[in-house]
C-alpha cells in the first residue's frame, strides 16, 4: 500500500546502496512495515543522507525540555506553513502516535492557535513559525516570552533548530516532489 511514484529524482536500487544506508532503511522498514519515501529520496545522495539523518536524530531523538510530541508539533506547524505535503502527513502521523492523541495533529494542521494544546505549546509554535518565516525579526522579547512559559535557553535553541532544519527538509521535499506513503494517512488514528 505505497503511494505511486511521482518523485523527480529516481529512487536508488536498495541493493546498491552503501551498507550503512541500506541497513538503516531496512531497519525502518522492519519497524514500520514500509519504507518512508524520505529515506529512498534522500538515498539518491548518500553523503547528504548521512548528514541529514545525523542532524535529524540529534534534534528529534534526544531527551530534553521538549517532549518528542512537542518536537513533532513544531515539525507539523512549520511544515504546513511551508506547504510541505510530505512532512505534514508523515510527521502528523508520528505526532498522533507520540502525543497519543489522534486529533492533535489534525488540529495543529488546520490551525494550531485553536488546537487543544497548552499556552506553553502555543508560545512554542508561535516562535517556531517566526523562525520559519521571519527569523531576522527575533528579539530578546521573544526569549523573555518563552522563558515566561518555562523554556530554557536550550529549549529555545531546540525550537529554533527544529524549525530551521525542517525548513530545509520542506524545501527538499517540495523540490523533489516527495509524496507521503499511503501508510502514513492511517497511522495513529485508532487506538491499538
Amino acid at each position: 500500500m505505497t503511494s505511486p511514484r511521482t518523485e523527480r529524482f529516481p529512487f536508488p536500487d536498495l541493493a546498491k546502496l552503501p551498507d550503512d544506508i541500506r541497513t538503516r532503511i531496512l531497519a525502518v522498514q522492519e519497524k514500520s512495515g514500509f519504507i518512508p519515501n524520505v529515506f529512498l529520496t534522500l538515498a539518491y545522495r548518500p553523503d547528504e543522507f548521512r548528514a541529514f539523518f545525523a542532524y535529524h536524530d540529534a534534534l528529534m531523538e534526544k531527551d530534553g525540555g521538549l517532549t518528542k510530541a512537542e518536537r513533532e508539533m513544531i515539525v507539523v506547524a512549520t511544515s504546513i506553513a511551508n506547504q510541505c505535503q510530505y512532512c505534514v502527513v508523515a510527521h502528523g502521523a508520528i505526532l498522533r502516535i507520540r502525543a497519543k492523541n489522534p486529533l492533535i495533529a489534525d488540529q495543529i494542521t488546520a490551525n494550531y492557535r485553536k488546537a487543544d494544546i497548552t499556552p506553553r505549546q502555543k508560545a512554542m509554535l508561535d516562535f517556531a513559525l517566526k523562525i520559519s518565516a521571519e527569523a531576522h525579526k527575533v528579539t530578546d522579547a521573544d526569549f523573555s516570552d518563552l522563558a515566561g512559559h518555562g523554556f530554557t535557553d536550550d529549549d529555545i535553541w531546540d525550537i529554533a533548530a527544529i524549525s530551521a532544519f525542517f525548513g530545509l527538509s520542506n524545501r527538499i521535499a517540495n523540490v523533489t516532489n516527495m509524496r507521503p506513503n499511503d501508510e502514513f494517512y492511517l497511522m495513529g488514528r485508532l487506538p491499538k
